[in-house]
């Protein structure tokens, strides 16, 4: 009898044993597909109110103009009540237009900025916000974090734009690609009250 309790317990606690390594399993298999959801990239739409989402997003914009394909990779940060200009974002300071990392902007063919020739490839866009104009930067080092190893000498274009005061709050920083005919568009960047357009040709 007691043989055979032994043996009964034994058996009990073996089950359980190989229940619990089958849920850790399943648990350890779900995690990778959770991390991966949370690097989810987006495409921010207009948004007016405030969402639960936190972090600025992995964003991505494209679209033509022309026979040009343009791909514009950021990080959204949300307004959340903040300040933005002058506040989050300082006047007159090079900003990755973005979060986390510079964003890039890249051209399938040759295209035309403020009268400059920008060869096809990948770039960093970055900005100096200014209460009255901003400098659109195009630079040719664009896999740097932040702005912490910009440097001028890898600038391709500067462009001076005037920001346009919006109706509606933009909550998440948006990219946008803009057609306006055959040859000519625009990069749109909405956030706040604010949008920005830098003009874009593809007539050399």
């Amino acid at each position: 009898m007691k043989t055979f309790t032994s043996i009964t317990v034994f058996i009990l606690l073996f089950m359980v044993s190989c229940s619990k390594t089958k849920s850790s399993k399943e648990a350890n298999q779900t995690m990778p597909a959770t991390a991966s959801k949370n690097e989810e990239i987006r495409v921010i739409e207009k948004q007016i109110e405030p969402d639960t989402l936190k972090g600025s997003l992995k964003a991505k914009a494209s679209g033509d103009i022309g026979d040009v394909s343009i791909t514009i990779d950021y990080h959204s940060p949300a307004v959340r009540g903040r300040v933005i200009w002058g506040g989050l974002v300082p006047y007159d300071n090079v900003w990755v237009t973005g979060a986390h990392k510079a964003t890039s902007i890249e051209f399938s063919r040759d295209v035309k900025i403020g009268g400059v020739t920008i060869p096809a490839g990948k770039y960093a866009l970055f900005s100096i916000p200014g209460k009255e104009e901003w400098t659109i930067i195009i630079n040719k080092n664009w896999d740097q974090h932040l702005a912490d190893n910009y440097d001028r000498k890898d600038d391709v274009a500067r462009i001076k734009v005037k920001p346009e005061i919006e109706r509606d709050n933009q909550e998440r920083l948006r990219y946008m690609i803009e057609s306006e005919n055959a040859t000519e568009g625009e990069v749109v960047i909405y956030w706040e009250m604010l949008e920005i357009s830098l003009p874009v040709s593809t007539k050399l």
